[in-house]
């Protein structure tokens, strides 16, 4: 009896270890075309060093996926541009998870780009120095919105219904990913 009693308790454990696993890596959150959060065990791509200039990955397209180390796990679709010395990205001033995370001093994660995975470290950008950056990033952004637009088969970005047209930035929160 006693060992029919541990088989049964292995079983149950191996089904949930798989169950859970399972979960983790296929978990569907809700998102405009596939472009939001979405289970973050694993972020692809390859681990690269580093380039000299992060300008050169601005023709890999214009969003990245961004995952930052800790728990819990999850990844995260960014317009970005990249710049000679990191990488812009910006977010809605909204309280968001992973903003309110950089903040808290846990700023370490990987950003993807195409097939390259990079080790970066983020930084809010405040005040003027922000408003240079969001100068960079806002192009590439409304790029990034009329391509989502696009994925989910609408022919322009959802509009924001109190003012008839596409949804405003509101001063966007911006970060400033470098290597670690």
């Amino acid at each position: 009896m006693n060992s029919k009693l541990n088989i049964a308790v292995i079983v149950t454990v191996m089904v949930l270890v798989i169950g859970v696993t399972g979960y983790v890596y296929t978990a569907p959150y809700a998102g405009n075309a596939g472009l939001s959060r979405m289970p973050g065990v694993r972020i692809g791509g390859t681990d690269t060093p580093v380039p000299r200039d992060f300008s050169s990955l601005n023709d890999a397209g214009t969003n990245l996926i961004m995952k930052l180390d800790g728990f819990p796990p999850f990844v995260v679709y960014l317009a970005y541009v990249g710049t000679p010395e990191g990488v812009i990205t910006a977010t809605r001033p909204d309280g968001g998870y992973w903003s309110q995370r950089v903040r808290e001093g846990r700023n370490e994660g990987w950003l993807r780009i195409g097939d390259e995975t990079f080790a970066m470290q983020a930084t809010e950008i405040l005040e003027d120095a922000r408003l240079t950056m969001l100068e960079l990033w806002a192009p590439r952004a409304m790029r990034s919105a009329r391509a989502i637009a696009q994925a989910a088969g609408e022919t322009a970005p959802r509009t924001d219904a109190a003012v008839g047209r596409p949804e405003p930035f509101r001063n966007p929160e911006v970060f400033f990913w470098t290597p670690r």
